[in-house]
């Protein structure tokens, strides 16, 4: 592997840059027109610009990406998280175009991009599924019969979706007729696939997830789980690890089965393993991101071990080094999302232009980010401005950590989320592990505007 061409944007291509660089390997931007003058860009050995701001015109577009790796000699691509990274079709495009695509193989990314097939394979290693329909359901009558078996609520998802999209609920049967048809709809509009399949509702879950590795000689290894349970409309906000609500044996039983899943589909590359945890701390197997994570970086503290590398050599054919009893985990991380968004107003969007941008430095914080002072963040993406992650030998020195770093953090010209997270590191409930999956969405409606009072 000579040069890797990053099919992606904002502080995810930066991190990748950075692997590839400490490993000898020159780099590649893509770039909208909208992020000509990207960190992203500036960072590459060589930038070359794929199309138009919307995604689809750019970072989306397969044929603009493969005349990109031909025009520079690109020999690998890697697609970061987002965009085209879960995409079967363009993993075994590039594979067949001669490009090394840093991932699962199309065919994992295929079975476990299914979610009633990823569903059957968990079931295969005897992990823990949550109870729903075997497989995709057609006919509403059929459908409805079986959620009446399985018992309300329950989620009716899109086969084919993910990141939280393509998800209805129904609480009563007069409910499940019309969210049954409207879900279908939008998973054929949104994913050009209308499989829909039903799955018990669990209710007031925490969602843990683990990190796994696995190369293309049979090794594989968990580095622990992360707690991704803040969250907003299913979109994670604080991620941490590890997870203050999992005992020593649980950590193993959760990650064994993490790994099981990971050999049964033949995954190698990095890749999530995700979970819910009920009530009486049962946990359930949810989906396989075939894919880094935005929160990775919250295991790499965690373990001192870097990811992208790791993903990188594994495309190489290299042999993972690390021996399940080596891996360490030590002390406690937290990751905040740093987002363009105004928490006062509902978490509205505020891209513009960054007027300034002093990040917090200090003891046991790390930033990634691809903003700069100066900077105009475009509407046409993700929101992210960065990502603050920072360690403490316990929850409550992290936490303290985090609160330094959140004032030392000075964002000029948009709205961001630091006030949403200083709020939370304040929050009782937080602060005593006692929240679930909808918390953050429960507070929203309650008419909290996450602005601590002014003597805080």
């Amino acid at each position: 592997m000579q040069k890797v061409l990053i099919a992606n944007r904002g502080e995810i291509a930066v991190r990748i840059i950075r692997a590839c660089h400490d490993l000898g390997i020159q780099t590649v931007a893509l770039y909208s027109q909208a992020d000509a003058e990207a960190l992203h860009v500036l960072h590459a050995d060589e930038a070359i610009c794929i199309g138009e701001p919307p995604s689809q015109k750019s970072y989306l577009k397969i044929s603009n990406i493969l005349s990109a790796c031909e025009i520079t000699g690109a020999d690998a691509l890697h697609p970061g998280y987002g965009f085209l990274s879960e995409n079967a079709n363009f993993a075994s495009i590039c594979n067949s175009c001669g490009v090394n695509f840093i991932g699962p193989s199309p065919e994992t990314i295929a079975l476990l991009g299914d979610k009633a097939k990823a569903k059957a394979t968990a079931k295969s290693v005897k992990c823990p599924v949550i109870p729903g329909s075997d497989g995709v359901i057609e006919d509403v009558k059929e459908a409805l019969d079986e959620a009446k078996k399985i018992g309300f609520p329950v989620f009716i998802k899109a086969s084919a979706g993910g990141g939280g999209k393509g998800i209805r609920i129904a609480y009563d049967p007069d409910e499940f007729v019309r969210q049954f048809t409207a879900a279908r709809a939008e998973a054929e509009v949104s994913f050009n696939n209308p499989d829909v399949y039903l799955e018990k509702m669990i209710v007031n879950p925490r969602h843990i997830e683990v990190q796994i590795l696995g190369d293309k000689h049979g090794n594989y290894l968990y580095l622990s789980e992360r707690d991704c349970t803040i969250q907003r409309r299913r979109q994670k906000l604080i991620e941490e690890a590890p997870s203050p609500i999992l005992t020593p044996s649980m950590r193993k039983k959760v990650g064994e089965a993490a790994v099981a899943i990971a050999k049964a589909a033949n995954y190698h590359s990095a890749g999530t393993v995700e979970f819910l945890l009920d009530e009486q701390k049962n946990f359930y197997f949810m989906e396989v991101n075939t894919r880094i994570q935005v929160e990775h970086t919250v295991t790499e503290e965690l373990t001192g071990v870097d990811l992208v590398k790791e993903q990188i050599k594994i495309a190489m054919g290299e042999k993972l080094k690390l021996k399940q009893k080596d891996v360490e985990f030590k002390g406690h991380v937290i990751q905040c999302r740093i987002n363009a968004e105004n928490p006062a107003n509902n978490f509205a969007p505020s891209p513009g232009l960054l007027e300034y941008y002093i990040p917090p430095g200090g003891p046991h914080v790390r930033i990634d980010s691809a903003c700069y002072s100066g900077y105009r963040i475009p509407p046409n993406y993700d929101s992210m401005i960065a990502k603050l992650i920072v360690k403490g030998k316990d929850r409550e020195e992290a936490i303290a950590v985090a609160k330094r770093a959140l004032r030392e953090f000075h964002i000029g010209g948009v709205h961001s989320t630091i006030p949403f997270h200083l709020f939370m590191f304040e929050d009782p409930r937080f602060l005593s592990n006692d929240y679930t999956i909808t918390y953050i969405d429960q507070l929203i409606l309650e008419g909290c505007n996450f602005v601590l009072p002014a003597n805080s």
